[in-house]
């Protein structure tokens, strides 16, 4: 399992309800694959720097998952595929930045590591 953030941006004349079963309908690919969907957090219409497909305003909303790469590839093909989207990004994130440790460094390698630096 490994962290992700999506983003993804909705036309922003869609009803309440449509943008709420978009979001909804992604989340629910993603526990239907195992994975577990952290904060959803919902930046409503924000005004684009550019007009993009003829639109100048879009609902934005962040994801955070925690799901195998399979998952996420089948959410990316979905929110291409959704004509409520007009951009989306699926982002993996460094397990520092999740809250993940990595593995500890060993005395020896640090060391060795010093070493290398001319240290």
């Amino acid at each position: 399992m490994r962290p992700y953030e999506v983003m993804v941006i909705l036309d922003a004349g869609l009803e309440e309800d449509v943008i709420r079963a978009t979001i909804d309908r992604a989340t629910q690919l993603v526990t239907a694959g195992g994975g577990t969907v952290g904060r959803v957090d919902r930046w409503g219409r924000r005004r684009f720097a550019y007009e993009v497909h003829h639109r100048s305003e879009g609902y934005y909303a962040v994801v955070e998952t925690t799901a195998e790469p399979a998952v996420m590839a089948d959410l990316d093909r979905m929110l291409g595929l959704a004509d409520e989207v007009v951009r989306h990004k699926v982002v993996r994130l460094p397990d520092k930045v999740a809250g993940r440790t990595l593995r500890p460094v060993l005395a020896e390698d640090a060391g060795a590591d010093s070493n290398a630096n001319g240290a």
